[in-house]
């Protein structure tokens, strides 16, 4: 680890990175906007530098700032549709690491966290985020924060209970189905992966599947009743089906962590959403196997 770390082109990357770490941060301060915009264009210049991009990676943005213009409340409804339906092509493109010109650095290859562990790697993805981006600077609908007289704090308490309730659910279903076993550690790179699953991974796919997904449906079916239970069962499903990649014991474990999450959102908007997921992932991470068994 310490090997990697040391090599000049890792440690440019690992900047980089910072830096589009610090643009998530601000993005929950609604006055930093101009200061999340700045940081992106360093990102895209540096990036573009160092080689981590691509000129081709620049079409991605180009997309997206097309779509933002087309979502404008001001432009009439079918480009209204094609936006979104622009955004959300690029998206998942981005998601599955389809869009031409990001040379996202792997930082970890095939490291095993214990014995019994299937191996992980660990890349610093400068693609998929973009989606998060646009999702906190572009849809007005998403809520950032919970409801109330003091809504960081209705937040907090969301994202904290999401998190204990969704780690004893989907971990002790893990357990019994033996995809887990207990494994209590803190590796050497732990703070980097931390940072990277709170502000980049957790926050990208809460924005999509509840600041976007549940949200939209949740509008749509104002006057349904118990509309918003099923806007949560469909993002969360929607969630479930993205992991099919591990098979159908993450689905679904991913489709119940998705209730959970979707329960945070109602309560605490996407800052609950968003504890509750770093939160199972976290304690998966520092007490047992990760990612899985082999």
């Amino acid at each position: 680890m310490n090997a990697v770390f040391a090599h000049p082109d890792a440690l440019w990357s690992v900047s980089i990175w910072a830096v589009l770490c610090l643009a998530a941060a601000l993005l929950w301060w609604p006055k930093a906007r101009s200061a999340v915009y700045l940081l992106l264009g360093a990102v895209a210049v540096a990036g573009l530098i160092r080689g981590l991009f691509d000129p081709p990676a620049l079409l991605s943005f180009a997309l997206l700032g097309l779509a933002a213009w087309l979502v404008l409340p001001a432009r009439p409804k079918g480009a209204r549709i094609a936006g979104h339906g622009l955004f959300v092509l690029v998206a998942f493109a981005l998601g599955l690491h389809l869009m031409p010109g990001f040379n996202n650095p792997q930082l970890i290859s095939e490291l095993r966290l214990t014995p019994d562990a299937a191996p992980m790697s660990l890349y610093l993805n400068f693609d998929k985020p973009l989606a998060g981006f646009w999702l906190l600077l572009c849809w007005p609908l998403l809520r950032r924060f919970g409801e109330g007289a003091q809504p960081v704090a209705a937040s907090l308490a969301a994202g904290l209970i999401g998190a204990i309730l969704v780690a004893v659910v989907c971990l002790s279903l893990a357990l019994a189905l033996n995809a887990v076993a207990w494994a209590p550690k803190w590796p050497a790179f732990g703070a980097l992966w931390a940072l990277n699953n709170l502000l980049l991974v957790a926050l990208t796919e809460e924005a999509m599947f509840r600041g976007y997904l549940q949200q939209a449906l949740q509008q749509r079916w104002s006057e349904v009743r118990h509309g918003p239970v099923y806007a949560t069962f469909v993002a969360a499903l929607a969630f479930g089906l993205v992991h099919a990649g591990g098979g159908w014991r993450w689905v679904l474990m991913a489709t119940l962590a998705g209730l959970v999450y979707g329960w945070a959102y109602r309560k605490g908007g996407l800052l609950g959403a968003v504890l509750a997921h770093f939160g199972l992932n976290l304690i998966h991470f520092t007490a047992f196997t990760y990612p899985m068994l082999a």
